[in-house]
């Protein structure tokens, strides 16, 4: 009746007949939809289930059974619909607790095992001496924990991820950033560079006009300077010396 994980065999529920009108119908149905489920026949079990709530809705015994009937062919999801509808279709305490059960058991089949300890829960405080109840109520606090643990773990690689990759973008960013600053130091230098060299041209090219204009001024002066000695040397030539006889 159990595996490794949980308790999985299903509360089955026996049609108990009813003094109604077209009862032996309903009853025949759901008998051949029971005796078509033990033979492990569960679509065809399924088939008269839906006949019977067809011609009675609501009846808790159908809805049961067509629960197991759909979870034995793996449809866990409808099969915790149809033990709803018997929780709401009936009174019976027990058979709420067997419904609450089934409810964790399908729950637990598609790991969702927050559902499925409510589930268990809900059928203990039904009936709180119930050994499967409480050994698939432990199975699946464990297996909740063991999730929420690695929902945790791969919310850290996230993030770790997710860390990397902004911190990836944030050197990419200063990289650039550093390399548009150098770029412009870079433009600044050669900029500078460009200015000096014009300031130097500059400078020399006015030197060279100021050389230009002091080797004229200084060209004039002595011209004029060689005209005077000129003029003294002829001066000198017309005096005779003192003393000096003519011949």
């Amino acid at each position: 009746m159990s595996n490794r994980g949980m308790v999985l065999a299903m509360a089955f529920l026996s049609l108990v007949a009813r003094p109604t009108a077209g009862a032996q119908s309903v009853r025949a149905l759901v008998n051949d939809g029971n005796g078509q489920y033990k033979e492990q026949k569960y679509t065809d079990a399924e088939v008269n289930y839906r006949k019977a709530l067809e011609k009675e809705k609501g009846m808790p015994q159908a809805h049961f059974n067509l629960g197991d009937a759909l979870y034995k062919q793996q449809k866990a999801g409808e099969a915790a619909k149809e033990y709803e509808s018997t929780l709401h279709a009936t009174d019976d305490t027990r058979m709420q607790s067997q419904s609450y059960f089934n409810i964790g058991n399908a729950f637990a089949n598609g790991q969702d095992y927050q559902n499925a300890v409510k589930a268990y829960i809900n059928s203990l405080k039904l009936n709180p001496d119930d050994a499967d109840a409480k050994y698939n109520l432990s199975y699946a606090l464990r297996m909740l924990k063991q999730q929420q643990n690695k929902d945790n773990n791969k919310n850290n690689d996230k993030n770790k991820d997710k860390n990397k990759d902004q911190n990836k973008k944030d050197q990419q960013k200063q990289d650039q950033d550093k390399q548009d600053q150098n770029k412009k130091d870079q433009n600044k230098q050669d900029q500078q560079q460009q200015n000096d060299k014009q300031q130097q041209q500059q400078a020399k090219q006015q030197e060279r006009q100021m050389s230009k204009g002091e080797a004229e001024r200084i060209l004039q002066v002595l011209k004029n300077n060689e005209r005077d000695v000129q003029k003294k040397l002829h001066a000198r030539t017309a005096v005779r010396p003192r003393g000096e006889k003519d011949w």
